[in-house]
């Protein structure tokens, strides 16, 4: 499994957050989660990548409204390509971020035991806020709906990112 590309077998936590095509929302939380770790300083220690449950826009760039909403709040998302989840990646991962419930319902069932179907969770499911809501897909709306989407992952990424610092410090995610 390709992750961020850099090939670092220092990453000690690896994580995909997981979308329906992989040109949206997962997109935005892989750019900005792998943001919120190289400004906290845990760049080296975390592997992050994206994938969508469908195969339709594999090897795409992401949707260019995806691309330009991270441009306004200071992202580059320009080196993705869409790929599509792969059952096997479970072994490899830490954690298997859903953007919304019909992706986690998705991941669960190909995941094949109980201690890979555990690693799966939903993005708002570490927000206080936000808990067990869905990440809105914007696919289908326009520009302001792609910033409010990408609002909403900034904020519950920061909420996992909080979850799984102390883990990180001791170098054991």
């Amino acid at each position: 499994m390709d992750f961020d590309g850099t090939g670092d077998e220092r990453a000690r936590f690896r994580i995909c957050f997981v979308c329906t095509g992989n040109i949206c929302r997962s997109p935005m939380a892989e750019t900005v989660f792998r943001a919120i770790a190289r400004e906290e300083g845990f760049e080296d220690s975390v592997e992050v990548t994206s994938a969508g449950t469908g195969d339709w826009h594999v090897g795409e760039r992401a949707d260019p409204r995806t691309l330009t909403a991270l441009i306004r709040r200071d992202y580059d998302g320009s080196a993705h390509r869409a790929k599509q989840f792969e059952p096997s990646w479970f072994a490899d991962l830490d954690l298997v971020i859903a953007l919304d419930r019909s992706h986690e319902r998705v991941l669960r069932a190909w995941a094949p035991t109980e201690q890979e179907r555990a690693k799966v969770h939903l993005l708002t499911a570490f927000d206080p806020d936000r808990a067990g809501l869905d990440v809105a897909d914007p696919y289908y709306s326009d520009d302001a709906m792609f910033d409010h989407t990408l609002a909403q992952i900034e904020h519950s990424a920061r909420a996992l990112f909080a979850q799984i610092r102390p883990a990180l410090r001791q170098g054991a995610a």
